[in-house]
């Protein structure tokens, strides 16, 4: 499973690369605190999977990383082969990026 840092996700963005962030939490965790991602809870991946891009890098993120990395476990079953799993989820990026986000 190929993974991404918070810090290379950081500078994906503030350079302004083309990517598509996917949050597989639930709707409360996504409320509190989200790094601007789609929200796709992890539940509906495989139905919601046509929201997904095919033609660039996807990043999926979550709390700490493990469910971002089932469903990528789930969807590259299904042939999708540009998935990137943030490595330590939204915990992480509070930790390295931003200390000021809630996190639970």
């Amino acid at each position: 499973m190929k993974e991404i840092s918070v810090q290379e996700l950081k500078e994906k963005m503030d350079k302004g690369e083309d990517f598509q962030l996917i949050d597989v939490r639930e709707d409360f965790e996504y409320e509190m605190s989200n790094l601007g991602g789609t929200l796709i809870p992890l539940a509906g991946i495989l139905i919601e999977s046509e929201k997904i891009a095919k033609d660039k890098p996807v990043i999926m993120q979550c709390r700490s990383g493990k469910r971002s990395a089932v469903a990528i476990m789930q969807l590259e079953q299904k042939g999708f082969t540009n998935l990137y799993n943030l490595t330590g989820g939204i915990l992480a990026w509070a930790d390295e990026i931003d200390p000021s986000m809630q996190v639970y």
